[in-house]
């Protein structure tokens, strides 16, 4: 795979990401998102808040200054502040992701073997991008997780329902035949 393939890839998974948090997001109620499970736990809301301070920190200045800024708190991020409403943690939320790509998309060829630095220690941009996707997949899965807990019976499926596999195996058996001829 060429390096401009893997960066085209890369924005593609990250932009699936966000659309599948965006879609559980969707399906939580305001007393949901802050909800925890327990005490150990934390609440889709801290989740949000956690990401959205990691990608303003990560993508902030990528190629030219270390990923994790003197002024970010992260201790803070996994606390709730009692003027803290969900649609100011969504609106961080969103600010993140602007950064990710507006880091990402200008990305070119030859920048993937620079070095940018991550709480000091040197990362290739491959290993920066590469640390920030599985990251952030880590804590969808758990927003996901959490989303559908709470939607109970309302959930409606991110992915292939279940027992309709075979289904979609067979459509797109039927599609592909449909395209070579």
């Amino acid at each position: 795979m060429d390096v401009e393939h893997y960066l085209d890839d890369a924005i593609r998974e990250f932009r699936k990401l966000k659309t599948q948090a965006d879609r559980a997001l969707a399906q939580v109620s305001d007393e949901d998102f802050f909800a925890t499970l327990d005490a150990e736990s934390n609440s889709i809301a801290v989740i949000v808040k956690h990401i959205a301070g990691n990608m303003r920190s990560r993508w902030t200045n990528f190629l030219t200054t270390d990923g994790e800024k003197p002024d970010r708190h992260r201790d803070i991020e996994f606390e709730i502040g009692t003027d803290e409403t969900r649609d100011g943690i969504l609106a961080r939320w969103e600010a993140g992701w602007s950064l990710v790509f507006g880091a990402l998309e200008p990305l070119a060829p030859e920048d993937a073997e620079r070095q940018v630095l991550i709480r000091g220690e040197p990362h290739t941009v491959v290993q920066a991008i590469n640390r920030q996707l599985t990251h952030y997949a880590g804590h969808v899965g758990q927003i996901v997780f959490l989303a559908k807990h709470f939607a109970a019976d309302r959930w409606q499926t991110l992915s292939v329902p279940r027992g309709k596999s075979e289904e979609l195996n067979a459509r797109t058996q039927e599609r592909r035949k449909t395209e070579s001829r």
